[in-house]
């Protein structure tokens, strides 16, 4: 059948599922370290509170069914160990049916996880990995060739993944049309890097030109994907430059790099000295496997149709899932960059009645913003997730709503699970009398000012987030109150 298979793509093939696999595995590795604090029996947004309200068709998941904490855990590290196996080649040693059981198992266990986790995993990098996770379930393996429709859906990934991102940014922020937003965006993104300070101080003219070059890749280079080789080639090569870019100068989770995953799948490599492949390097393609990749991709197509819609709407919406699947979405990032950059601060204090001059000490996070004098570390491709709402609740406090009084009460209950997620607890032995939050306005440092303080940040305090705030009186009846204060 050689119109259904490219076996020139065998290496484009390999590469993306083992990188693929691999950010698989960083996921599962992240909700299997973070659930019980968010999403636990006992985390700040229980998933059996959420089923409760919830129903199947919604959010189709194995925890519909059933819940525990034990049950996740058990899914979350066999995603780890699995996605790991995949990684190193598990899914080349077995036969076609096997590998693609593999993938798909995969999938539904990570599409389990997403379609409970809430506003924890409402990122458009878990649509797309799950999307793409999905198309590799029908890539097959070391047995059979490459299938021609599937590497095009690939490219229709990373196309809408590029052409969305780019058509937000001309729609949404004028700074973008103007070639500003760099100005800000490496010091108001939601978790800077190590570098993202010298990005910052960059010249503006740079900045214009980072712009510039921006919408030159999410504009024009993802037409040249569905172009003959080796322009696809070039095309992609371009994007996988430019996500690295990103992943110098900021913390995205996994977007670059799966973003990179995707365009890896359209280069030619053989344009780079690797061997050819031909038919006769691989078994017969089954029958059964040409319909079902054919069926896939027909539905595919019909599902693509109001995520086309989306791309060519002027109320282009950014990360939505059309379906509770997550088959198809629509992607796009910072179509508004902030100007200014503004961190909430969570302090304690071990006195019964807090005073001017009662010590109140910070709780520090791993990758948000707080010390000032700490440099920001480099966290991606892993997901922080509580670091990442707090940048969403210092722009928003309704953005806080649901999660930010039952994680106030965790710290005052030295919750351990919860203060697994944080850098540094300042009360090991005892848990705080009271905590407080506090909304300051931090800006990088300039050269002269990181010379002589060596503060990587400036901050000023700006008001109350959270005014003192301690446990209620336990009642026997009704159990702990929500921290007093908050609203």
């Amino acid at each position: 059948m050689d119109w259904f298979t490219e076996p020139g793509y065998w290496l484009s093939r390999l590469v993306f599922q083992r990188g693929l696999a691999g950010l698989y595995a960083v996921a599962f590795l992240a909700a299997a370290l973070q659930f019980r604090a968010l999403i636990g029996e006992k985390g700040m947004l229980p998933v059996p509170h959420y089923v409760r309200q919830v129903p199947f068709s919604r959010a189709p998941s194995l925890f519909q069914l059933r819940y525990s904490d034990r049950l996740f855990a058990c899914c979350a590290w066999t995603g780890v160990l699995l996605a790991a196996a995949v990684a190193c080649g598990a899914a080349d040693a077995v036969p076609l049916g096997a590998a693609m059981a593999m993938w798909l198992v995969l999938w539904a266990l990570y599409l389990s996880i997403v379609n409970v986790g809430q506003t924890w995993y409402a990122f458009g990098w878990e649509s797309l990995l799950l999307e793409a996770g999905f198309l590799a379930v029908f890539l097959g393996n070391a047995s059979v060739g490459p299938p021609v429709p599937v590497l095009w859906l690939l490219r229709w990934v990373l196309f809408r993944v590029e052409f969305g991102a780019g058509l937000i940014k001309m729609r949404g922020d004028p700074c973008w049309r103007r070639l500003t937003c760099l100005y800000h965006h490496h010091e108001t993104q939601p978790m800077p890097g190590p570098l993202s300070w010298f990005f910052h101080r960059l010249p503006r003219p740079l900045h214009r030109v980072e712009c510039a070059a921006n919408h030159v890749t999410q504009l024009l280079v993802p037409v040249l994907l569905f172009t003959p080789q080796p322009v696809a080639t070039v095309a992609a090569a371009v994007m996988v430059v430019t996500q690295l870019w990103l992943v110098f100068s900021g913390n995205f989770a996994w977007l670059n790099w799966i973003t990179i995953v995707l365009a890896l799948s359209a280069v030619d490599f053989t344009l780079f000295g690797a061997p050819r492949r031909t038919a006769a390097d691989f078994g017969e393609t089954p029958v059964w496997y040409v319909v079902t990749v054919c069926a896939v991709t027909a539905l595919v197509l019909v599902l693509s149709h109001r995520p086309a819609r989306n791309l060519l709407s002027r109320r282009q919406a950014m990360n939505r899932s059309f379906d509770s699947l997550h088959l198809v979405n629509a992607y796009g990032a910072f179509g508004t960059v902030g100007r200014i950059r503004d961190e909430v601060v969570v302090e304690g204090t071990a006195d019964p009645v807090p005073s001017r001059e009662s010590a109140w000490l910070p709780y520090e996070f791993k990758g948000k913003p707080g010390d000032v004098k700490r440099m920001p570390r480099q966290f991606a491709p892993y997901h922080l997730r509580l670091d990442w709402l707090m940048w969403f609740a210092a722009l928003n406090p309704g953005y806080a709503r649901d999660w930010f009084g039952p994680f106030v009460t965790r710290l005052l209950e030295n919750d351990r699970d919860t203060l697994r997620l944080l850098r540094h607890n300042p009360f090991p032995d005892a848990p705080p009398v009271y905590v407080r939050a506090r909304l300051y306005r931090y800006r990088f440092t300039t050269w002269p000012e990181l010379r002589a303080t060596h503060a990587w940040w400036h901050r000023r305090l700006l008001r109350d987030f959270l005014p003192p705030t301690r446990l209620a009186a336990y009642d026997e009846k009704d159990g702990p109150d929500e921290p007093d204060g908050y609203d």
